[in-house]
C-alpha cells in the first residue's frame, strides 16, 4: 500500500515513468488541453464538475509524491496578478514562479518534456501551473 496521498493510477503511471526535468501541467477548467497536448503527455481528466477538483487540491496531493524544482504560471496580458499565485507560493515555498504570457505558456506546456496534463474543474482564472520535477534526495 502506498504511503503518500496520491492514489490515481494514471497519474502514478505517468510520474513513475518520468524523471528529473519532466513536466506536469495542472490545468484549470478553461485550458485547451485537447488541442495543446504535447506529444509525450498523458491526459487525465479530473474535472468532475465546476470547481471540482481545484488546481491547488491536485497540487497538494502531487507534492506528497514528487519533488518540484520549478513552477511556471500563465500571466494575464495586463491587470493585477491573479490571487491564486499567492496560494501557489504558499504551497511551493522557496520557489519563484516563472511567468509566461498565454501563448508562451501553451508552447512550454505542450513541449516534449511534459509527461502529464491534469485537467481540473478549477474556475479561478489563470490557475494553470506547469511543474518541473526535481531530484529525489534519498
Amino acid at each position: 500500500m502506498l504511503k503518500h496521498r496520491l492514489l490515481h493510477p494514471d497519474i502514478l503511471e505517468a510520474i513513475a515513468s518520468a524523471g528529473h526535468g519532466s513536466r506536469i501541467l495542472i490545468a484549470d477548467g478553461n485550458y485547451p488541453a485537447s488541442t495543446c497536448l504535447g506529444e509525450n503527455a498523458a491526459l487525465v481528466y479530473l474535472n468532475l464538475a465546476p470547481g471540482k477538483l481545484t488546481v491547488t487540491e491536485v497540487l497538494e496531493t502531487l507534492l506528497s509524491a514528487v519533488e518540484i524544482e520549478e513552477a511556471a504560471v500563465m500571466t494575464p496580458g495586463d491587470g493585477p496578478e491573479p490571487p491564486i499565485f499567492d496560494e501557489f507560493r504558499r504551497l511551493l515555498p522557496g520557489l519563484d514562479l516563472v511567468e509566461y504570457d498565454r501563448f508562451e505558456f501553451y508552447e512550454e506546456a505542450s513541449g516534449p518534456e511534459t509527461c502529464l496534463q491534469i485537467v481540473t474543474g478549477e474556475r479561478r482564472l489563470y490557475a494553470n501551473l506547469l511543474l518541473t520535477l526535481g531530484v529525489v534526495n534519498a
